[in-house]
């Protein structure tokens, strides 16, 4: 489905990214004069700043702060939060032009408390099911789709129909029809267990995606889920055997496993005061394309995905946090990368 334009929208364009998957509107406890709800149970948190939400919708808004145009595919409830979400894509850079409108179903809501600060707890509505997984053919730009240069998928959108063969459906027209052109299709593992009747499914569903793309991403606990061992280079291994060409393991306080056939390496983490641990695996993503489409070696790629992650870690927000090309490169210039004992996987 392609809406109208948007009042602030960007003028239309063919998108260097297409990102699918979640969107919605993140709840966050108010800090500033308050810091009382620093590592408070969401029971006690007494009033919530709103920010714009959702792991591929992140991602986009972290490649557009990195200069590139992009867009996501998804839906959203025929309600004010929908009307927020478009408006709030607009004034990041991102296309809201395909984003459509589930009738009947509500935009998704997601609470988060500050505690632990490395690795929050999540509380989504999205019940009886989140419009972003309604997506079906008819709401599939399907040219853009196989002439974008990045498409980036989520394990998320495979987890339930009409989602789920909707996307396995871009990614065959994609690989079927431009692979001349189309220089990188990426799966973000996105292991989200309360989507998912049973890790087993997720492993089948994880499967049928693989053959279909070129990169990989994902942290120990989601490449478990995928391929049956946390261990990351056994992981990158059996990742790789299934089809794509590049594998990226994030290791938390162990830095990030960058693999290809030909070889493996680790990039280490850098050094932050974490804040909010929620949207770095995001930020991270955002940077890998940007990367990816620069054309760079794979390990600098992830030294500048790293850095992302790193400054998101230290601040709030998700979309509203994530940092400009000059922000990483001053972090990567200042300070040399260094493990940080304690610290988890980024989500």
């Amino acid at each position: 489905m392609t809406l109208p334009p948007q009042p602030g929208a960007p003028a239309a364009y063919t998108p260097e990214v297409l990102t699918v998957g979640r969107v919605g509107v993140d709840l966050y406890p108010t800090v500033e004069g308050h810091p009382e709800h620093v590592g408070a149970p969401l029971v006690a948190v007494r009033t919530f700043d709103r920010y714009l939400g959702g792991t591929a919708t992140n991602v986009a808004v972290a490649a557009a702060r990195l200069g590139h145009r992009t867009a996501v595919l998804t839906k959203v409830g025929s309600d004010p939060f929908g009307d927020y979400v478009r408006t709030a894509l607009a004034g990041f850079g991102v296309d809201p032009r395909f984003v459509g409108t589930a009738s009947g179903l509500l935009t998704p809501v997601v609470f988060c408390a500050l505690a632990p600060p490395e690795d929050p707890p999540l509380l989504f509505y999205r019940l009886p099911v989140a419009p972003d997984l309604t997506l079906t053919a008819d709401d599939v730009p399907w040219e853009t789709v196989a002439e974008v240069p990045l498409l980036w998928v989520t394990g998320t959108g495979a987890s339930v129909e009409p989602c789920r063969s909707t996307q396995l459906a871009m990614l065959e027209h994609r690989r079927g029809r431009a692979r001349a052109t189309a220089r990188w299709t990426v799966l973000d593992l996105d292991w989200r267990p309360m989507f998912w009747p049973s890790p087993g499914e997720a492993r089948r569903e994880y499967e049928r995606q693989l053959e279909h793309v070129d990169v990989v991403v994902g942290n120990r606990d989601e490449v478990e889920v995928a391929v049956g061992t946390r261990d990351p280079e056994q992981a990158a291994r059996r990742l790789l055997d299934r089809g794509p060409g590049l594998v990226l393991v994030k290791k938390g306080a162990d830095g990030v496993l960058v693999a290809t056939r030909g070889d493996m390496c680790t990039v280490p983490p850098r050094r932050v005061d974490v804040v909010n641990g929620l949207g770095a695996g995001d930020a991270f993503g955002g940077a890998l394309c940007h990367g990816l489409l620069a054309g760079w070696p794979h390990d600098r790629t992830a030294h500048l995905a790293n850095a992302a992650g790193a400054l998101v870690a230290s601040r709030l927000a998700c979309a509203d946090a994530m940092p400009t090309l000059a922000e990483l490169e001053a972090m990567i210039s200042r300070s040399a990368p260094v493990a940080v004992a304690g610290r988890k996987d980024p989500r």
